[in-house]
């Protein structure tokens, strides 16, 4: 790998371990306030928006200037919405300014590698920022948990700490700090010498090219399927990224802090899958892994009735001085398999995409159109959580409902590519 390439792996592993972190620290944030259940798929809703109506503008800022620049404004941003909460603003209000910072980080963590490395490092590099994205997922979500738990309030609560109120303030101005220094280390990110057009001087014309941008991806042969499967899969890994705190709090009894833990699990399984998919899926080969995607809807329908009545009462093990029940023990190696089967279908499903996006069009418009349909599909499932939570339909149902749409959509790809290859040489396109 090219000099810089670490330092662009270490910048996200700060970054992504602070917005994993922050997740926790704002639903813990809602539960001090005492919100209803359907407010929490809304924190996400005003995360996303961003995504979706800066979509034309954001690909262009990130090709305007150095995206190591963008990458430290977006963390600054991201810093500035955790002080805001800290400062008394509702956090779906904070966390649409987290958004904002978000939405501009993504085209240019993503567009860099396309211009730093060759097109055969791309699935390697993609799956060392999956496994650093993965490893922070982790330790963010663990270290988010941690700080919101009740060892953390009775110690906050004697403390008697200016503007940090709750074991939830603590830990977003913890979050803050971590974005702090994802911002300084962008700055060490060398300069990779692309330079594009500032299209930021003609703002007219934006929407335009973001159009064209959309259709040309859409009507390529290749590049549909990857982006298909991709929105599909990232809209449901963040509508699932909820559920399972909801999962875990009503099928096995724990607490947000436990079952960010559970959650951070899932994280070990990508890494797993995403090394896999580095190791043993040549780009040319990407679309191969296509019934991955059906398995994975499979296994989140199957998660959905796992629960702690499964297991005889106060059945478990001694870990020193710790017991530990067998159904949280259980629940580990099925949300690891859900996190690998996960990161080996799509390590290779952004690598071709990106490949395709950057030959076709410029880095970061190509990604700011995969980031559109992405959140777009983001806002849609959760939108549909935030209802079906109105309804009191029960979580494993509505994990069921999630699960099964994915299979169907996955199948529905599979038979879109196979049309395609029998028109269209696909592995040609790919070595273009």
């Amino acid at each position: 790998m090219k000099k810089g390439f670490y330092t662009i792996i270490a910048a996200q592993f700060v970054s992504s371990l602070a917005d994993n972190a922050l997740l926790i620290a704002a639903i813990a944030m809602l539960s001090v306030m005492h919100s209803a259940s359907w407010v929490t798929p809304l924190l996400q809703i005003f995360f996303t928006v961003s995504y979706v109506l800066l979509a034309p503008f954001v690909g262009a800022f990130s090709d305007s200037i150095q995206k190591r620049y963008v990458m430290f404004v977006s963390n600054a941003l991201k810093a500035g919405g955790c002080a805001l909460m800290i400062l008394g603003v509702h956090p779906m209000i904070a966390y649409g300014v987290v958004g904002l910072g978000a939405a501009a980080y993504s085209p240019a963590k993503y567009g860099i590698l396309t211009e730093l490395l060759p097109p055969e490092k791309l699935i390697p590099a993609n799956a060392w920022l999956e496994s650093a994205t993965v490893g922070s997922t982790i330790l963010g979500t663990v270290i988010g948990g941690a700080l919101v738990s009740q060892y953390v309030q009775h110690f906050i609560g004697g403390a008697h700490f200016v503007l940090i109120r709750s074991a939830a303030d603590a830990a977003m101005f913890a979050v803050m700090i971590v974005y702090a220094a994802a911002a300084v280390i962008n700055i060490g990110i060398p300069d990779t010498g692309a330079r594009y057009p500032n299209r930021l001087k003609e703002p007219s014309k934006l929407v335009g090219d973001f159009i064209h941008a959309f259709k040309v991806l859409w009507s390529d042969k290749l590049a549909q399927i990857a982006l298909w499967v991709t929105t599909l899969l990232w809209g449901a890994a963040v509508t699932l990224q909820l559920l399972v705190l909801k999962w875990a709090a009503a099928n096995l009894g724990l607490s947000l802090s436990k079952a960010a833990v559970l959650q951070g699990v899932t994280g070990l399984g990508i890494a797993i899958g995403a090394s896999a998919a580095a190791a043993w899926v040549p780009l040319r080969s990407s679309l191969k892994v296509l019934p991955i995607g059906v398995v994975t809807g499979a296994v989140a329908v199957g998660m959905a009735f796992y629960n702690k009545d499964l297991f005889p009462s106060g059945s478990g093990v001694h870990i020193g001085p710790l017991f530990v029940p067998l159904y949280i023990l259980g629940a580990y190696p099925l949300m690891i398999l859900l996190g690998a089967l996960s990161g080996f279908f799509i390590v290779p499903m952004n690598a071709i995409l990106q490949h395709r996006g950057a030959t076709l069009l410029s880095a970061g418009a190509s990604i700011a159109v995969q980031n559109f349909n992405q959140n777009l599909a983001v806002l849609s499932m959760l939108g549909a959580y935030a209802l079906l939570l109105t309804t009191n339909l029960p979580v494993e149902w509505i994990i069921v409902v999630f699960g099964v749409f994915i299979c169907v959509m996955m199948w529905l790809a599979m038979r879109r590519h196979a049309r395609n290859e029998r028109t269209v040489d696909l592995g040609a396109l790919v070595e273009e």
